[in-house]
């Protein structure tokens, strides 16, 4: 149904194609060319950069249009014209120099294009350049290591989750495009499963945005959105990239192409990576971090007069080794596993080779997750209002191999299945006041395969919400607000688990070979619904002081593994433990910010306060002894608890480029939040070890000296030096009962980093970018306190004092893209 009303669309579009006009002109500032402007149509996804001439040129459907000119550093100017069949409009423009983050436009948790310095709630925005200047394992790295506020619990270098403001797992909605991300993203072992190459601009909004996206963003939202067609229309154009890195020999690769002409774009884009254990100073190679990456994308959309249309389809294909963190007791190596259930001793484990270590071959011991995904988005005009609709369809796929005597017997084997589905009406501006109204959700479905163990039943998952948001300006200051309306019903029949006297593991049981033993899961229907609301204002100072307050209440229903978990996640090597009797959680958060914009700086300081009901949490499990309790040998055991929370903190940033000396910028941020357990009674029964909240990270500061030439130097433009300090402070308060957190030292990493653009020809087309980025410059040997690998331990003592497994160490990345 999806393909056929793409179809339609496109189709109906077609004989529109036959007449074409031109739009171009010349952007200077302070009478000189400016270079890599970006020039837009406002309300398309069509737009160009201007020459080293300052020159620019688009091909577009006859009629009137609205043209945004945005430069780094520079005011956005908009000017209209009609374009003409036939004949060249010519728009010239001069841009005045500005802060740079002024009139930076998103379109992630705001109910239409916003300003960021309008939006009462934090945004911030990463474009292709900065995740570039950043090297890191995967795409939420780049984006934590430039967001304050952000961070990510980490199982090696491949497998990130964000956390916003000490927030994660199903608080944080993570988007592709505006597509909800449904790939499991409950599981601690879970990465985002995005082509990291293929995104152009991170979109974070840092607080509450259930009113627009419902459940699941009650503490923000991550928008990846990818590269759209640009430049001359009729040519073929395209990128190529490839990146090495030294910690653990990682191979990227990625070739993207894209045409547009009369108004039609196309794209596609294949990306690989394959990497080797990674290593540090304490632990040398960790066994079982290699990881393969496939990912394939294509495009094709369709823009004009009334509107638009465009149809993604990706597919996302991981091998992705499984580690366990098991040693020789005495040298600290890592030892393997070969055999199953009670022949599994760790102390007769065989220590790895080394030349197992350092291969690119995955061991038998791994998760193979593939992803397929397929996208429309369509915006069409209805006079002064719009439409937009979003439909997508998800599979997700999931393996791990956990059984080193039967290495093609999957332990978990899972297919989720989603459809969303998100309509929104932006009504014409009555007398100033702004109105949409909105409506999205999901259908989702889970089946376990072959396997032979089952963390989650099968279950079927049906998801609504309603919302409008109204916004109205008065001189200064502008008032937004809305309400939401939630609902979803989850269910499950009686699923039984029995023995497979072929393999001697498990298997999917049937009701009638049960003989009275109860099942794994009992059935199971619950509806939970919510209201939320939201209410914020941002007041012009002046044009370069913006005050920021909002109020929000956000809603979460519970995700499958906190209601319904009764098993072993072999990836995770933990037995979870759900509660069907949860509750939603409901939370109550309040944000204070002030933004400063100078000639020489921008200054930005934000506070936030979070109350929190029925929150849940995951605790290891002991017994009334205070011994772990164990059920399945060699794994841990943990159960969700629910309770009362509260989460506050501060965020700033400060950065400065004095005008006296071009192309100097120091950067500078601090992230800090505190995260309180409120629950009377567990505070009463384990006293200062309850105190706190599990996975909250500690106060970060990120300080960066950057100096970017301002002129070419011959073939080089834009060539840049940089050094970055990233200082974490120890963690004193974590969550203590039951040993599930300990105490974090503190640590500081210095990068150092360079990189220029190379133009060629007369026109000084750009001919490559080249980045080269060393992190962690001293090998310093350290343990994020977010980082999984940290519990990975076996012993309660060993010979160096050390426990568990320790960050990345020393990393030298080569990064070059080539434009054609």
């Amino acid at each position: 149904m999806l393909l056929v009303v793409i179809g339609s669309l496109l189709a109906g579009a077609a004989p529109a194609v036959a007449q074409t006009g031109t739009i171009g002109g010349r952007v200077t500032a302070a009478g000189q060319p400016l270079e890599l402007v970006s020039v837009a149509l406002a309300g398309t996804t069509t737009g160009t950069t201007t020459t080293s001439a300052g020159e620019y040129r688009l091909e577009v459907a006859p009629g009137p249009y609205q043209l945004v000119f945005s430069f780094l550093g520079h005011t956005t100017r908009k000017v209209s014209a009609t374009v003409q069949p036939n004949q060249l409009t010519t728009v010239n423009t001069e841009l005045q120099v500005t802060p740079a983050n002024m009139a930076e436009v998103v379109v992630t948790g705001v109910s239409r294009a916003t300003e960021i310095r309008r939006s009462p709630v934090p945004i911030a925005v990463l474009s292709r350049r900065e995740i570039s200047l950043n090297n890191s394992g995967n795409v939420i790295d780049a984006a934590v290591k430039g967001v304050p506020g952000l961070s990510a619990v980490t199982t090696g270098p491949n497998i990130s989750k964000p956390f916003i403001r000490g927030l994660g797992y199903n608080r944080v909605l993570t988007l592709y495009n505006g597509l909800r991300q449904e790939g499991q993203q409950w599981g601690d072992e879970h990465g985002i499963e995005i082509d990291q190459y293929d995104i152009d601009r991170i979109e974070v909004v840092k607080g509450p945005a259930s009113l627009i996206y419902g459940s699941d963003a009650v503490a923000g939202v991550i928008n990846m959105l990818p590269r759209l067609p640009s430049g001359p229309a009729g040519t073929l154009q395209g990128e190529a990239l490839s990146e090495y890195q030294t910690n653990n020999n990682l191979v990227g690769t990625s070739l993207g192409l894209h045409y547009n002409q009369h108004g039609w774009q196309y794209a596609a884009r294949a990306s690989y990576r394959l990497a080797q254990a990674y290593r540090n100073a304490l632990d040398g190679r960790v066994y079982g971090t290699a990881f393969r990456e496939l990912n394939l994308t294509t495009m094709t959309g369709v823009e004009k007069a009334w509107g638009s249309t465009h149809l993604y389809a990706t597919l996302y294909d991981n091998l992705q080794e499984i580690p366990d963190g098991s040693r020789d007791s005495l040298s600290r190596r890592f030892t393997r596993q070969l055999f199953d259930g009670s022949q599994d001793v760790l102390k007769n484990r065989p220590v790895v080779p080394t030349e197992q270590l350092g291969t690119y071959r995955i061991n038998d011991l791994h998760q193979h997750i593939q992803h397929y995904r397929l996208l429309s988005r369509t915006r069409i005009r209805l006079g002064q209002g719009e439409v937009n609709a979003l439909l997508g369809a998800q599979q997700n796929i999931r393996r791990e191999y956990n059984h080193p005597t039967a290495p093609r017997q999957a332990g978990l084997h899972v297919a989720l299945n989603t459809y969303s589905y998100d309509l929104r009406y932006a009504a014409p501006t009555w007398q100033g006041l702004e109105t949409t109204v909105g409506l999205n959700g999901m259908y989702q479905t889970n089946t376990n395969r072959d396997a032979t163990d089952f963390p989650i039943p099968d279950y079927t998952l049906f998801d609504v919400g309603g919302y409008v948001f109204l916004k109205r300006t008065f001189g200064k200051l502008d008032l937004s607000g809305g309400l939401r309306y939630d609902t979803r019903t989850l269910q499950w029949p009686d699923f039984y688990v029995e023995d497979n006297p072929a393999t001697g593991f498990a298997r999917q049981g049937r009701a009638e070979n049960a003989a009275g033993t109860p099942p794994q899961f009992a059935d199971f229907r619950t509806r939970y619904q919510g209201i939320s609301a939201s209410v914020g204002a941002t007041y012009l100072l002046s044009e370069k002081l913006v005050l920021r307050a909002n109020v929000a209440r956000g809603y979460r229903a519970p995700n499958i593994t906190e209601v319904g978990s009764n098993g072993l996640d072999p990836g995770a090597h933990i037995v979870y433990l759900g509660n069907r009797s949860f509750g939603p959680e409901f939370s109550l958060q309040e944000d204070l910010g002030l933004s400063v914009y100078l000639p020489d700086a921008e200054v930005s300081v934000s506070v936030f306060n979070n109350q929190i009901d029925n929150y849940i949490y995951q605790a290891r499990l002991n017994d009334a002894d205070g011994q772990p309790v164990v059920i399945v040998p060699g794994n841990t055991t943990y159960q969700y608890q629910q309770g009362r929370a509260q989460l506050y903190g501060t965020e700033a940033t400060v950065n400065l480029h004095p005008k006296s000396l071009p192309g100097l910028e120091f950067n500078n941020s601090l992230a800090y939040v505190t995260g309180l357990n409120k629950e009377a009674a567990l505070l009463e029964a384990n006293g200062a070890a309850a105190k706190y909240l599990p996975f909250i990270p500690p106060l970060r500061t990120r300080s960066e000296v950057r100096f970017t030439s301002p002129r070419a130097v011959g073939p080089l433009t834009g060539s840049y030096v940089r050094a970055v300090v990233d200082y974490s402070a120890a963690q004193n308060n974590f969550y203590a009962v039951d040993n599930t957190e300990t105490r974090t030292a503190g640590y500081t990493l210095l990068g150092l980093g360079a990189g220029t653009t190379i133009v060629a020809g007369p026109q000084r087309r750009e001919w490559c970018q080249l980045f080269v980025q060393l992190d962690n410059v001293f090998n310093t040997t350290y343990q994020s306190h977010l980082n999984r690998l940290k519990y990975f331990e076996y012993y309660t003592a060993s010979p160096d004092g050390r426990s568990g497994i320790y960050n990345m160490g020393r990393n030298l990345s080569v990064k070059v893209m080539v434009p054609f």
